[in-house]
Parts: structure tokens; C-alpha cells; sequence
């Protein structure tokens, strides 16, 4: 999971507050507005609008950047993939790459050079012609600005070239080929534009160019913007939307209120006992879908700490939770325990059986994980606490204040491990002083996710390879739990160089194994992916019934595959 497709959350629990009472008629007077400041547009328009009222960000005003060369989340959605396309958008639903700005792509020479086709008939937003000399422009932008290069592909990248209009053509250092997502995946942005811009790391792009379905911006104050249809775009028919509406809710708690009274069209928020405060509202409308394909949560160990790198100690840990009461008390049933190869349901074609069958320490076992922690020398003392070498157990557990579903869960973790002499204490912290230990290795266990990719290759790079592992104080973009494991890297480096889907499924099937061998942490359950909408004004959402992509809004690339389906009734 890239770290901009951090999992959404809420303040639950007063939002459930706000919502009971819109649902008993509870009388709200609306607060004054502060003098000079505009009130939230956030009524409901009549249907004769189609423009969708999208809830995908909770700020207070809104800052008018749509730069898509930075992280989706320093501009205005949906700059990145929305206003600005890729090449190729991977459906997760589907387990493929869907063409969009490029036909086609073909791996040669060893799988060190990248071919791509574009598409002929596309044009940027002014009507001048879309080329793969535009492609190359986007990436030498990368290489000339190292902060624009959010992947690092200049360091697996060794050149690259438009051979004419409609063909690009990528040279590597070495096979990568789990390098065509961060290249498929990259914002395109129009050469006759940008060459003049003087800083494109610091350039806000106001009033942007570009190939998306929505590139005109019709209104933008601090209170709320409007982004209208790309009067050229490509795909014929498309966008059937006139456009797209954000207000600015200030905080979760007025973004879930305007959700569950039907004035927002499209959310991906987690919305407690959903069934009964959202889809009870309004059955024939308010629907949602949590499919098991986002990141999985985990509870990180941190390995540098001794006795946390005891894999004995891991695994007895892991035994102590009761996974089933997590997922029922903290995630309202919405997902399910994890298995022992912490694989989300977006990866069940690659999942190994009998590396789940081997994986015994994710059963809830009281019994095992007590006689681990006795064979590991790990004795009770008088007050319960159990203690080798004359140091207890004892562990600080972090998880960011308000996320109230993941503090629930940390709570239960804290009491089932002081079942078995474990003595665990609960730490919130803001997110940003959450997100710095948890980056810089400054803790001792801590809720985190995972990574989400089209192949389970990084997931288990970041659990197991030693490239990806840094010094504690150092910001580790990944593998924050500082884990290595020798024999993945000759593996990691056999799947950098597979195409054939038969191959890349052995090289998975071990790393699966090598992962339950050594339990680098503690997988607790798959994430849902979070998806609200409303089909009082708009049809052709994905849905269980029509999975046709991600129903959720917070993953770019894939919502444009949504974005370009949607209709007004």
C-alpha cells in the first residue's frame, strides 16, 4: 500500500452520536458561521443536477493544488487519476491491467526494456494532441526532480525514449518486471505545458490540462469545489456525469452526518452498524460495499528489541489473540481473522494452502501459546508478569487517537496477551507521532497496514527483504518492524525477472512459507475496502453484485474505472 492510501478512517463514536439524532428527528440548529468565512455547501441538489457529491476528504477549506506529479494526498482529488490519467489502471477486482492512455505494453530484452503503445485518438483538455513524447517529458521530469520521483523508478530506470507519436520505450538497470505498475501507474501531464514551468515540485497547476474525464474547474472557494466534464475527452460517451462536487467537511464526524443523510453520492468512510444507521435510512438507495481487498492490519513487532526478536515470542503472541472477538467487537464484523500468510482476498489466486495449513499460530490457542512462552524461558513472577533473564514482558502497544476501530482492537490485544503474562499498555498518539515512530522504529509493537499491489511481490518485500530494511532512527518507507530474512532475497530477485504467471506462483508459494517460518508480525485481519453510495441520483457503481472494479474512492488509479461508468439516473 502506497503510504498516501492510508486507510480511511472516523471518529466513530460521535458520529454515531450526530447520526442517532438526525434519525429520531432530533432538533440541530445550525452553528453561525464565523464572519468572513463561508458556510458548507452540503444541501442535497435536486436531481436535475448530476453533478456527484463526492466525500473523500475532511479538511476545514480547501487549497486549490492540482499538481499530479506529488502524492494524492497533497492535492484535490482526483488530480492524480481523475484530472490527469496513467497509462494503465490495475483492477483489483479483475487481478489485471486495464489499457487507458497506452493500448498495449510488451516486455523485450530480457526483461530490461519496457515497450509501451499509446493511444492515437487522445487530446489534452485544450485540444492539442496527446503523444508518447509526452510520456518521456513526465519521467524526465522524475529523474530531473529526484522529490517528483515518489517511487524511486530512477533507480531501476536507465533511459528512457518516445521512438515516435505512439511508442515509448523504457530501458532498465535489470529485470524489474514489478516495475510496469509504477510506470503504468504514473500521472501523465502535457509537455506543452509544462516545459516552462519553473518549479514543478512546488507548482500548484490552478487550472490544469490533461486527459481525464474532469478537467475543468466550474467553482472553487474554501468552502467547496467543482470540477467539470474534459470537453475532449477520449473515451466516446464519456464521462455521463455533468461533473463532480466537493464541499469541505471540517472534520469525520460532519462528513459521515452529510453520508448517512443522503447528501453525499459517493463516500468510502468505515460507518459502524452501517446496515442499521446508513442502508435503514433509505433501503432503496444507500448502499455499500466492503470487499476484503485492502490492506491488511497487522500488529507490527518491532524485531530490533529484544525479546521481540525471538520468533518463539512472535508466534506465542499471535496465539494469544483471539482473532474472531477483534473482527466482532473492534471491525463490527466486517472482515475476517487473517491467515498465516496475511494475504487480503485482493491476492487469493496466489495464496499457497499449505502455507495456511502450516500456519498454526494464528489460531486463538491459550494452551500452545502459554507452553512456547515456558519452553522460551519466559516464567511467570508473582504478580502474573512473565519475566527471563530478570526483565518482564512488558510492551507499549500504539495506535493514532480517533481511530476508533483500530483502538478497540489494540485494546483487546492488550488484554488477551495479559492472559498469558504478557503486560501490554495502550499508547494513542496524534497520527503524525504515530506515523514518526512507526517509520523510524522508535516503538515497541504497533497497528499498522500493509502494502497493496497487484502481486503479493512488495507485501512480502516489506515483511521479509533485506533491501527494505533501515537503522532504527532512519524513516523506513516500509518494513517498519525491521525485519530481514537472508534467503527471500534470492527469491525477491527470481520474481523481479518472471513474466509467466506459473513461474511467479512458485517464487510466491515460498516466500508464503518463509513468512510463516518466521513470523516477522502479527497479522490480525484483511481490511476491508471501504465503499458508500448513493443511487438516488446516480447509477453504475460496483457493487457484490457487479464487481466490475473497487467500489472505493480512495485508490487511485482504479476509481477511474468507476469515474468513467457512473450515470445519471
Amino acid at each position: 500500500m502506497r503510504d498516501w492510501f492510508l486507510p480511511r478512517r472516523t471518529l466513530v463514536l460521535s458520529a454515531l452520536l450526530l447520526s442517532v439524532g438526525a434519525m429520531t428527528g432530533c432538533d440541530k440548529q445550525p452553528k453561525p458561521t464565523p464572519e468572513g468565512q463561508k458556510a458548507p455547501l452540503t444541501a442535497a441538489k435536486p436531481a436535475t443536477d448530476t453533478f456527484l457529491t463526492v466525500s473523500i476528504e475532511q479538511q476545514a477549506s480547501w487549497v486549490r493544488n492540482f499538481n499530479p506529479l506529488l502524492a494524492p494526498g497533497n492535492v484535490r482529488w482526483p488530480t492524480v487519476a481523475g484530472i490527469y490519467e496513467p497509462l494503465l489502471v490495475y483492477n483489483t477486482m479483475k487481478g489485471e491491467f486495464t489499457p487507458w492512455l497506452a493500448s498495449k505494453y510488451e516486455w523485450s530484452n530480457g526483461n530490461k526494456t519496457l515497450t509501451f503503445t499509446t493511444r492515437s485518438n487522445v487530446k489534452w483538455s485544450d485540444g492539442q494532441p496527446f503523444t508518447a513524447k509526452d510520456v518521456a517529458f513526465t519521467f524526465g521530469l522524475l529523474k530531473k526532480h529526484a522529490a517528483l520521483d515518489l517511487h524511486g523508478v530512477w533507480k531501476w530506470l536507465s533511459a528512457i525514449e518516445a521512438k515516435d507519436d505512439t511508442t515509448v520505450e523504457f530501458t532498465l538497470t535489470r529485470p524489474y518486471v514489478p516495475g510496469l505498475t509504477y510506470l503504468g501507474h504514473q500521472p501523465i501531464v502535457p509537455e506543452h505545458k509544462w516545459k516552462d514551468v519553473t518549479d514543478p515540485v512546488t507548482y500548484t497547476n490552478e487550472n490544469p490540462v490533461a486527459t481525464g474525464p474532469f478537467t475543468e474547474v466550474k467553482t472553487f472557494q474554501n468552502q467547496i469545489y467543482e470540477l467539470g466534464r474534459n470537453p475532449n475527452y477520449w473515451q466516446e460517451g464519456k464521462p455521463a456525469i455533468k461533473g463532480l462536487r466537493f464541499p469541505a467537511y471540517p472534520g469525520n464526524d460532519q462528513a459521515n452526518l452529510a453520508l448517512l443523510n443522503g447528501e453525499v453520492d459517493w463516500a468510502g468512510n468505515f460507518v459502524p452498524e452501517i446496515e442499521k444507521v446508513y442502508v435503514g435510512k433509505d433501503p432503496a438507495n444507500h448502499h455499500y460495499w466492503f470487499p476484503l481487498v485492502g490492506s491488511t492490519v497487522f500488529v507490527y513487532t518491532n524485531t530490533t528489541k529484544k525479546p521481540l526478536d525471538d520468533v518463539r515470542l512472535r508466534k506465542a503472541l499471535s496465539m494469544a489473540l483471539d482473532r474472531e472477538q477483534i473482527v466482532k467487537v473492534a471491525m463490527n464484523n466486517y472482515t475476517r481473522p487473517a491467515d498465516a500468510t496475511a494475504l487480503s482476498d485482493a491476492h487469493e489466486r496466489w495464496r499457497n494452502p499449505k502455507a495456511v495449513e502450516a500456519g498454526d499460530w494464528v489460531k486463538f490457542d491459550v494452551a500452545k501459546a502459554n507452553q512456547l512462552l515456558d519452553e522460551a524461558g519466559y516464567a511467570k513472577g508473582a504478580d502474573g508478569t512473565r519475566a527471563k533473564d530478570g526483565k518482564p514482558l512488558r510492551f507499549d502497544i500504539n495506535v493514532v487517537t480517533g481511530w476508533s476501530d483500530w483502538v478497540r482492537a489494540a485494546q483487546i490485544v492488550t488484554q488477551q496477551l495479559k492472559g498469558v503474562g504478557v503486560d501490554v499498555t495502550l499508547k494513542t498518539y496524534d497520527f503524525s507521532a504515530f506515523f514518526e515512530a512507526l517509520q523510524k522504529g522508535t516503538f515497541d509493537l504497533s497497528m499498522g497496514w500493509s502494502n497493496e499491489e497487484p502481486t503479493p511481490y512488495n507485501f512480502y518485500r516489506d515483511l521479509l527483504g533485506t533491501a527494505t530494511v533501515r537503522p532504527v532512527g532512519e524513516a523506513a518507507a516500509r518494513n517498519w518492524h525491521r525485519f530481514g530474512a537472508k534467503q527471500a532475497d534470492p527469491l525477491f530477485e527470481a520474481f523481479e525477472a518472471a513474466t509467466a504467471t506459473a513461474d511467479q506462483k512458485k517464487i510466491l508459494d515460498q516466500l508464503q512459507m518463509l513468512f510463516v517460518e518466521t513470523v516477522p508480525s502479527i497479522p490480525l485481519f484483511p481490511g476491508p475496502s471501504w465503499g458508500e453510495y448513493n443511487t438516488k441520483r446516480f447509477t453504475g457503481f460496483p457493487s457484490k453484485e457487479n464487481p466490475y472494479a473497487k467500489l472505493s474512492p480512495n485508490n487511485p488509479p482504479e476509481y477511474l474505472l468507476v469515474l468513467t461508468e457512473l450515470k445519471p439516473k
